[in-house]
C-alpha cells in the first residue's frame, strides 16, 4: 500500500461529512478528518470548536482546540457557553457532526475517558469528558475515532463518560431529549456501525489489507462481521490533499 491505516482512518471519515455539515472536533485526528472533508468532499461543510471559532479558514493544522490558529478569519467567536449553547439547540444540533474518542467502548458505543479501574482508587485517571459528554448526548451525529485494541473494545467500560446507545438489554434507552445516537467508530483497521434495531455494533467495512476476523479477533466483544465490505482505498486527490495541503509537517499523520 502506498498509504498508512491512519491515512486511510482519517479520509474514512472525511467521506461521512457532507457539504453544509456542521462539525464539531477535538484535538489531534478529528481536526484531521474536518479539514480533510473541507478540502475533499464537503468545501462548503462548517468546522468548529468549543473554544468559540466558527467558520475558522484553517490554513495551517491546529495542534489543539486552544491553539490561536481555529481563530484565523472566523465567521463568529464566542464565548464556551455560547458555543455549547448552540450545540446544544434541538434545532441546530441536529445538523451537527460529533467527532469524539476515548479510551475505552463498548459494543453499544458507551465511553470512557475518565479512569481505568474503580472510580475512587482508579489504576489509570484520564482527563475526563470536556466537552464529549454533551457532543454524544446532543448532536445529530457521532463519530468516534478509535484505535482498534481489545484493551479499548471490552464488554463492559470502566465508567460512562460519555452515552452511545446505553444497553437496551436492561432497558435502558437514551431519554427523547437527546440527539440519535453514534453512528460510526471509524478505527485504524475498518469501520464498525450499529444496527439500527439492536443497536449493536457491527463491522461494516474493513480496510485493503486487513483480514476481518483480524478485527473480530481485536475486540473482547463479539461482533458481527457478516455484513462487512471492503472500503474503497483513497484516491491520489485524497492523498495529496492530506499530505500536502493539511498536515504537510506530519504533525498528526
Amino acid at each position: 500500500m502506498d498509504y498508512t491505516f491512519k491515512e486511510m482512518m482519517v479520509i474514512a471519515a472525511a467521506r461521512k461529512i457532507n457539504n453544509f455539515d456542521i462539525v464539531f472536533c477535538g484535538t489531534g485526528i478529528s481536526i484531521l478528518a474536518a479539514m480533510a472533508a473541507k478540502h475533499m468532499n464537503a468545501p462548503q461543510s462548517i468546522i468548529f470548536f468549543e473554544t468559540g471559532a466558527i467558520d475558522s479558514v484553517l490554513e495551517e493544522l491546529p495542534l489543539a482546540v486552544s491553539d490561536p490558529r481555529v481563530m484565523y478569519n472566523s465567521s463568529s467567536y464566542c464565548s464556551l457557553a455560547e458555543t455549547f449553547g448552540f450545540m446544544q439547540n434541538r434545532n441546530t444540533g441536529k445538523n451537527i457532526i460529533g467527532i469524539i474518542g476515548a479510551a475505552q467502548i463498548d459494543k453499544y458505543g458507551n465511553l470512557n475517558s475518565t479512569c481505568i479501574g474503580d472510580y475512587k482508587k482508579p489504576d489509570v485517571r484520564f482527563p475526563g469528558s470536556g466537552g464529549a459528554c454533551d457532543v454524544a448526548s446532543f448532536v445529530g451525529r457521532t463519530i468516534i475515532f478509535m484505535k482498534l485494541e481489545k484493551r479499548k473494545f471490552v464488554e463492559k467500560i470502566d465508567y460512562v463518560t460519555s452515552p452511545g446507545w446505553l444497553d437496551p438489554t436492561e432497558g435502558q434507552m437514551r431519554p427523547e431529549l437527546f440527539a440519535d445516537g453514534p453512528t460510526s467508530v471509524v478505527t485504524d483497521k475498518g469501520i464498525m456501525g450499529f444496527d439500527k434495531d439492536t443497536k449493536e455494533m457491527y463491522l461494516s467495512f474493513f480496510y485493503p489489507g486487513v483480514n476481518p476476523v483480524q478485527i473480530k479477533d481485536s475486540i473482547e466483544f463479539d461482533i458481527d462481521i457478516s455484513r462487512a465490505e471492503q472500503i474503497e482505498p483513497p484516491l491520489a486527490t485524497e492523498l495529496e490533499a492530506l499530505r500536502e495541503k493539511i498536515d504537510p509537517e506530519k504533525l498528526i499523520l
